[in-house]
């Protein structure tokens, strides 16, 4: 079984590649992409929730560097909707995350 911390790093490395196959037009990995890529994976290895954390949307702790944080939301904003696409299992995962860990929030 994978921890939470890898899972959520596959599904952004799908998302980086979705992207930047799809949106970009690349074949392979842009050094843009990869950069942020290697920061994501940087961030998500030191994330202090651990096996709890939640979603990076519902998170109280933005540990992006703002310049990060816009080019990765601009990723997810293309990618999020074809996730389900593309990576269906990845998607309702991440959907059901959400609205698990927002319930618990919202308490």
């Amino acid at each position: 079984m994978r921890s939470r911390i890898d899972e959520e790093k596959r599904t952004m490395e799908a998302m980086v590649r979705l992207y930047c196959r799809r949106k970009e037009g690349n074949k392979e990995l842009c050094d843009d992409c990869k950069a942020v890529m290697e920061y994501a994976n940087k961030r998500l290895s030191a994330c202090r929730f651990g096996e709890r954390k939640p979603t990076c949307r519902l998170c109280t702790v933005h540990c992006y560097r703002p310049d990060m944080r816009r080019h990765v939301s601009e990723i997810m904003r293309y990618a999020g909707p074809r996730m389900m696409l593309h990576h269906p299992m990845m998607a309702i995962r991440h959907i059901l995350r959400e609205i698990i860990k927002g319930k618990k929030v919202k308490r």
